[in-house]
């Protein structure tokens, strides 16, 4: 499916251990290829295409509960590619979640996350593997101007379409996963829910198996909605470009 002509030699990225970098030519598409590869290479594998209008990667991790839970390894990916994103940013800039999947900036798309399972894997079995795929816009067409806008020096981001931001997501998430086995994965919830954007009124929460909780004043029952359902379509991807909608 990958063919070994795809793969290029790989920049020379300082990735904390245990990741290993494979990086794809920019035709690649690194969420497929983690998951295609991601029974064989293990955790750790962190899938790059050289794109000159994304920062398009993804990461191989095998966690150790069930997939019913597991899945919260999703919110883990958002908050250390927003924490990613902040170590470029200006400190003025807002950087929040549109639930589950996308990353806003100053209210504008520019990026997302994905997450993906084994196909046919049981909910109450723990999986053989997951992939958090993350996306982040560079350039983009103007409408009324020819030409690619360079978006994120528009923004006000510090090289953001260097490898600087899949070494920053890797440390990152390293945190998020510890803080997880240390039992203190509230602290990543807790970050997730501050930077999301909700209604005026709504008061957010996320279940043990992830769906996020909303509850309102004097409403008895919370309004649910399922992460696992939310995650099979990406919100903010347009799949003409693989990256987020324009």
């Amino acid at each position: 499916m990958h063919s070994r002509s795809r793969a290029v030699p790989a920049p020379a990225l300082d990735l904390p251990p245990p990741f290993r970098l494979v990086t794809l030519r920019e035709v690649g598409d690194a969420f497929a290829h983690a998951r295609a590869i991601a029974a064989d290479a293990g955790a750790g594998t962190l899938v790059h295409v050289g794109r000159f209008d994304l920062v398009e990667f993804a990461v191989v991790l095998e966690p150790e509960e069930p997939l019913k839970t597991a899945r919260r390894a999703f919110y883990a990916g958002m908050v250390a590619l927003r924490d990613a994103l902040l170590a470029h940013a200006p400190p003025e800039r807002p950087i929040t979640f549109a639930w589950p999947d996308a990353i806003h900036v100053d209210g504008g798309l520019i990026g997302g996350g994905r997450l993906a399972w084994p196909a046919g894997a049981v909910e109450d079995a723990v999986p053989e593997w997951l992939v958090f795929g993350g996306s982040v816009r560079t350039v983009a067409m103007g409408e009324k101007e020819a030409g690619l806008q360079p978006l994120a020096a528009a923004q006000g981001f510090d090289d953001l379409g260097s490898g600087r931001l899949i070494e920053s997501f890797a440390r990152h998430l390293m945190v998020a996963i510890d803080a997880w086995q240390a039992n203190e994965f509230a602290t990543v919830v807790t970050t997730y829910l501050r930077q999301l954007t909700t209604e005026k009124g709504a008061i957010p929460s996320l279940d043990s198996n992830g769906d996020l909780l909303i509850r309102w004043r004097g409403q008895q029952a919370p309004d649910r909605h399922a992460l696992a359902g939310a995650l099979t379509t990406p919100s903010w991807l347009d799949p003409a470009t693989g990256g987020p909608h324009s």
